[in-house]
């Protein structure tokens, strides 16, 4: 193996180890997400610290991978399809961490209700069915990115708007229980509050599955002209 070789075979092997660290971090965001959800439905507080600390752990990831990125990018010098492999990388562990933050607001969401004396789950608002939706939009997402599947992203990309539509949904309700009954309104508002995180969830995994196109084709499909949109 010629001194070429050998460099391009150590910068494959660090691309690859970067990978995996960020599928690491979305294991993580993904467990962190359905544990709070898990506490949603049980009306369990005790599970707010620890989830609080895998935030952490998913913090502490994300800057170690962007100091590793920028490390590969000043020592490797890499050409155009691997530059964006790692400007790739860098903008979905943001969108992954910034994930985990939601999963962390749901946490103290619940937290909230509960020391006030109320079961979150009382109101029988489908939190749980968008969650799961959200959920299914993550592991997709990193399993896009694990694989480069552009079909798959773009997929991840238009289940987005399901999401949404229940965000829509479950606020109408939690309006009209308001409405009704006065007394709700202090949980009703933090439900709101937790269904928001979910949605920006499933806004932020919309968002990795954009990179991931980005990633294999070079295409920003984040800002589509106006004439697509309309």
């Amino acid at each position: 193996m010629n001194e070429n070789q050998h460099l391009s075979s150590q910068f494959d092997e660090e691309l690859a180890r970067l990978r995996t660290h960020v599928l690491q971090m979305g294991g993580l965001v993904e467990t962190q997400v359905s544990e709070a959800i898990a506490a949603y439905d049980k009306g369990d507080i005790a599970s707010v610290k620890h989830i609080v600390e895998t935030d952490r752990r998913i913090n502490d990831l994300e800057k170690a991978i962007d100091d590793d990125s920028a490390h590969l990018i000043a020592k490797r010098q890499p050409a155009a399809s691997d530059l964006r492999m790692v400007f790739g990388i860098t903008k979905i562990v943001t969108d992954l961490e910034r994930a985990g933050d939601e999963a962390k607001k749901i946490a103290k969401g619940v937290r909230r209700i509960c020391e006030a004396g109320q079961m979150p789950a009382q109101y029988g608002i489908g939190v749980h069915h968008i969650t799961d939706a959200a959920l299914t939009m993550v592991r997709a997402a990193l399993d896009a990115f694990a694989r480069l599947d552009v079909e798959l992203a773009e997929t991840v990309i238009r289940s987005d708007q399901a999401v949404d539509i229940e965000f829509k949904s479950i606020v109408r309700q939690l309006i009209t229980h308001m409405m009704e009954d006065p007394r709700t309104i202090t949980t009703a508002l933090d439900i709101i509050w937790i269904a928001r995180a979910v949605e920006r969830i499933g806004d932020h995994a919309k968002n990795v599955a954009e990179h991931v196109v980005f990633i294999v084709e070079g295409r920003d499909i984040r800002h589509p002209p106006k004439e697509a949109r309309a």
